[in-house]
């Protein structure tokens, strides 16, 4: 046994336990990207009031592809899955 967790069985699929180490590792990064990300904006924003507009439209972008490549990890996670 590993850790007591999975049993001593030959069948046993790592893609399914693997799949979802994989989701919450993306999970984790675009967690904390989006908090560096927004936390760099509202610095800028609370330093430079007129710089609103040229600050909220490209971190709304970089948020949303951050958010995308955790979608795109959920997606691989599902197919792994399928292997099972």
């Amino acid at each position: 046994m590993i850790w007591g967790i999975f049993p001593d069985d030959p069948k046993v699929s790592w893609e399914g336990h693997l799949s979802g180490l994989a989701i919450g590792i993306a999970a984790l990064g675009g967690g904390i990207g989006q908090g560096l990300a927004m936390r760099g904006a509202l610095e800028g924003i609370a330093r430079n009031p007129n710089a609103t507009d040229k600050i909220f439209t490209p971190m709304i972008i970089g948020l949303a592809l951050i958010e995308s490549l955790v979608i795109y990890a959920l997606v691989i996670a599902f197919m792994l899955q399928g292997k099972i």
